[in-house]
């Protein structure tokens, strides 16, 4: 399946669109994480932590896209947007959502 955040892709024609595609996923930090992520946050530097999760969730999202896809008969998927929000009590939840437009090419 090619992917892209633009709305075409070089070098192949779109035959055929297929619609809007979506996948989403919300994942939980867990306590011991927010509290390593807190300290570190006190102290400067990155949450290793928090990064791990982030890109979990982002490919678990695309993923999800990419399968609902092909499940309309979609090879591709062009101007892929991704978008990060945090939920839940006190943001204690990330919710990765990814959307785009499932299309043909040749």
């Amino acid at each position: 399946m090619l992917t892209s955040t633009t709305s075409t892709l070089q070098g192949r024609e779109i035959i055929d669109y297929k619609g809007i595609v979506t996948g989403e996923a919300i994942l939980g930090a867990n306590v011991f994480k927010d509290l390593f992520a807190g300290i570190r946050d006190i102290v400067g530097g990155r949450s290793a932590a928090y990064e791990e999760e982030l890109m979990r969730a982002r490919m678990i999202a695309l993923d999800e896209m990419k399968t609902r896809a092909g499940e309309l008969g979609a090879n591709a998927v062009i101007g892929i947007d991704l978008d990060y929000e945090t939920v839940g009590q006190g943001g204690s939840m990330l919710m990765v959502s990814a959307t785009g437009t499932a299309v043909v090419v040749r």
